[in-house]
């Protein structure tokens, strides 16, 4: 599931929100949301990222930069990994720059 990409820190929880994956691609610094939906429900894992939840994914991103300040300068982008079907296997698409920070 790492797209050639290095996991820094996994679930971490602020006040504010919650990061499932934070990863580096190079120099740049990736904030992974994971999300699941089962067959037949709305729309898959990517449509559940709303304006409110990309938000809090913003925020806790903040959070987790003034954690780390040694990461303070680096780009950063936000995927998303929609996980769908068997819930025991799931099928996984990675979406590489789901959205913007600057778009909240």
């Amino acid at each position: 599931m790492s797209q050639g990409l290095t996991t820094i820190e996994r679930n971490a929880n602020f006040r504010v929100g919650e990061l499932d994956r934070v990863m580096h691609d190079g120099e740049m610094l990736v904030f992974v949301e994971v999300r699941y939906r089962t067959p037949g429900t709305f729309g898959d894992g990517a449509d559940s990222i709303d304006w409110k939840k990309r938000q809090r994914l913003v925020r806790a991103a903040e959070a987790w930069l003034q954690r780390h300040p040694e990461h303070r300068d680096r780009s950063c982008r936000f995927d998303v990994v929609d996980a769908h079907g068997d819930p025991a296997s799931p099928a996984l698409r990675w979406i590489r720059s789901a959205f913007r920070a600057d778009e909240i």
